[in-house]
């Protein structure tokens, strides 16, 4: 029985062509019909495709059209069933935020790249963290921190000077972005099922706003953060291009 794929694209005119090419040659389907969904774009656009297939039991296949292509694989039209076939599977689960703003609403979202808390003004946030219930610093002074899975450790993790995580390692890397005090501190690597807090101080003064892959809530007091073992994304890769091997890499450039 052939397979039965759903595509989807991009805004980008080259995603877009190649989105004309590939369901003029193999036909598409709504992802609830398909075997398999094939992401056209960059990384970016393969996030939005896995959160908007999270209530799906399907894994999704990247073919990079876009400039940063580190979930992706490679683009090419031809024997496409063929390599869908032979993909290797890589399953992660997401991270879980809940968010207090300061006009008492919760705000939670899921984010399979990372969680973030970024000054929202023009002065330096002042943060305490807390893990598992316990007060582990009482006051960090930076830019942001952010809380990153393995899959998403090479993204703005890495650019923040954070660790770059197996994604086999059950762990999560919390990441300060320009600490001022305690100015030498790099982060700390956490178990993959610690519950990190992160207490905003001078909510007034200094406000905060959090991210999680992208979906963005302004003034919050406080924020939760923990894996989502009960949601599973299953991700594709043309063999020996998976993440296991992508993070190796990574570590020798």
């Amino acid at each position: 029985m052939p397979v039965r794929i759903a595509f989807q694209a991009s805004t980008a005119d080259v995603a877009q062509t190649a989105l004309s090419a590939l369901v003029d040659r193999y036909g598409t389907v709504a992802p609830a019909e398909a075997d398999v969904v094939v992401a056209l774009g960059g990384d970016g656009h393969m996030l939005r495709v896995m959160h908007d297939t999270t209530h799906l039991d399907v894994p999704v296949y990247g073919m990079n059209c876009g400039t940063i292509g580190f979930l992706m694989n490679d683009f090419a039209e031809a024997d496409l069933p063929a390599r869908l076939a032979a993909a290797e599977e890589e399953v992660i689960n997401p991270l879980a935020m809940s968010a207090m703003t300061q006009g008492g609403r919760i705000a939670r979202a899921l984010a399979i790249n990372e969680v973030s808390l970024l000054r929202a003004g023009p002065q330096a946030a002042r943060l305490r963290i807390g893990v598992n219930g316990k007060t582990r610093m009482e006051e960090l002074v930076c830019d942001g921190v952010l809380v990153s899975t393995p899959a998403g450790s090479t993204a703005y993790n890495y650019s923040a000077h954070g660790p770059i995580l197996p994604i086999g390692a059950d762990v999560l890397a919390l990441t300060p972005m320009a600490a001022f005090r305690p100015r030498r501190w790099r982060g700390a690597l956490l178990p993959k099922a610690a519950m990190v807090r992160l207490d905003v101080l001078d909510p007034d003064k200094r406000p905060i706003m959090a991210d999680a892959d992208g979906r963005s809530v302004r003034d919050v007091l406080w924020v939760e953060i923990r894996t989502e073992p009960a949601v599973s994304h299953r991700i594709l890769f043309d063999p020996g291009h998976g993440l296991e091997e992508r993070l190796m890499r990574e570590q020798f450039t």
